[in-house]
């Protein structure tokens, strides 16, 4: 059963008497441990489908099994502690509280679960590697950069061991260098512990990291491209910039 599954998500606004279809019935999952990257022009309804599977809002119609649960049928308490216990978010704003350090903003969402901090002790130090964040754990956001603040976001996320990780442009607010560090951390988690993880991106050299990426149009799915795990990054960013340049970005 895959993690994560959308099977004929709509999404609809209303703007006075004009209907906006952001979403118009797209299919999509996730297998565990898959890297997928979702991408297209903008309006295209990148974020809205990463809104709608991460159950931050409520489709207009189709179903999101996550886990192997249907949210249509969860009540919004249950939507919520499915959420909390089964995704790790990441954004492009860090997101960060300013009086907590590194490691209690990692750790923050076990305090808001009523998890027991010492059970997750090897998990915040294997992140805390994993990220190059042990000699920083105890910094607050404002003595971090901006990429380390991210990492720090990016180990919050992974805590909990979430059955998948979704990232709406991470490394929209990072200069490349740094984004560069980011997206090799989430491939990182991906081969290393087995995570699962959707990433939102506007940019090629982001989604060169995924095993597979995933291209939307008008609310629609337009195609994908799926690589080899040899496939050279060099190679991939060659396909995705050809088919961005087909979609008219």
């Amino acid at each position: 059963m895959p993690v994560l599954q959308a099977d004929d998500l709509r999404k609809q606004y209303h703007l006075g008497s004009s209907r906006v279809d952001a979403l118009a019935g797209v299919d999509f999952l996730v297998e565990e441990g898959e890297f997928v990257a979702i991408m297209g022009p903008s309006g295209s309804g990148k974020s809205t489908l990463l809104h709608m599977v991460g159950g931050l809002d409520q489709p207009s119609g189709g179903e999101v099994t996550l886990a192997g649960a249907r949210l249509s049928q969860l009540k919004d308490k249950k939507v919520t502690l499915l959420r909390r216990r089964n995704i790790g978010f990441v954004f492009q704003f860090f997101n960060l509280l300013p009086t907590l350090s590194a490691e209690e903003n990692i750790t923050l969402p076990l305090l808001i679960d009523g998890k027991n901090m010492k059970a997750y002790q090897q998990r915040l130090d294997l992140l805390l590697q994993l990220t190059g964040l042990s000699d920083r754990r105890s910094h607050k956001p404002e003595q971090l950069s901006g990429g380390e603040q991210q990492r720090v976001a990016l180990a919050r996320a992974l805590i909990t061991e979430p059955a998948i990780l979704l990232a709406d442009e991470p490394t929209g607010n990072l200069d490349s260098k740094t984004g560069t560090v980011i997206m090799e951390l989430l491939r990182q988690s991906c081969d290393e512990l087995r995570q699962s993880i959707v990433v939102v991106t506007h940019d090629p050299r982001a989604a060169a990291y995924a095993d597979r990426v995933v291209f939307l149009r008008d609310g629609r799915q337009d195609g994908e491209l799926r690589f080899l795990p040899d496939t050279p990054l060099a190679e991939k960013l060659h396909l995705i910039i050809e088919r961005m340049s087909a979609l008219g970005e």
